[in-house]
């Protein structure tokens, strides 16, 4: 019996903040433009933690669990992110906004990912204006998302921290 090895060393030895000086400020832009507190700052990891864990990248996951963590939520909602449809934890506001997250970054053999129902019921949870924070923290982790996977940063250390 054969087991591969991975390398678990990051591909980039320097942080691309340090590289790209200006990413500080899209950053920062980010994270002040979903924290407007129109959505609360535990909707917004728990969507990004999904998101992290729906491609499959152990740096997010980490990374939004500790924030979570930080935040005093418990060991059981943090857990149950991975199976939010039948876990008892959430509430609906919090599950139309990880169904939102779902319907971006899942292939959908049924049309469009983000459906109208799941769209509809987003809407009937959040106002305008929360709505397109939603939509904002989605774009800010799919931002992120790329630098994670091309970089390979190692789980447990943190580009930046929005809850510092």
């Amino acid at each position: 019996m054969t087991t591969e090895t991975r390398s678990i060393a990051p591909r980039m030895t320097r942080d691309p903040q340090e590289l790209v000086p200006e990413l500080a400020e899209v950053s920062a832009a980010l994270f002040k433009a979903t924290g407007n507190r129109t959505v609360p700052r535990t909707t917004i990891s728990l969507v990004q933690l999904r998101a992290g864990q729906i491609v499959a990248n152990t740096y997010l996951t980490v990374l939004h669990t500790g924030f979570l963590r930080k935040a005093g939520e418990s060991e059981e909602r943090i857990t149950a992110v991975s199976s939010w449809q039948d876990a008892p934890y959430f509430t609906a506001p919090e599950r139309a906004a990880l169904a939102l997250v779902e319907g971006v970054l899942q292939p959908s053999t049924h049309g469009e990912r983000v459906s109208d129902e799941v769209y509809a019921e987003a809407s009937r949870q959040y106002d305008d204006k929360a709505l397109a924070t939603l939509m904002l923290a989605i774009g800010q982790v799919n931002f992120f998302i790329a630098v994670a996977l091309i970089a390979k940063p190692v789980p447990g250390r943190s580009f930046t921290d929005p809850w510092a």
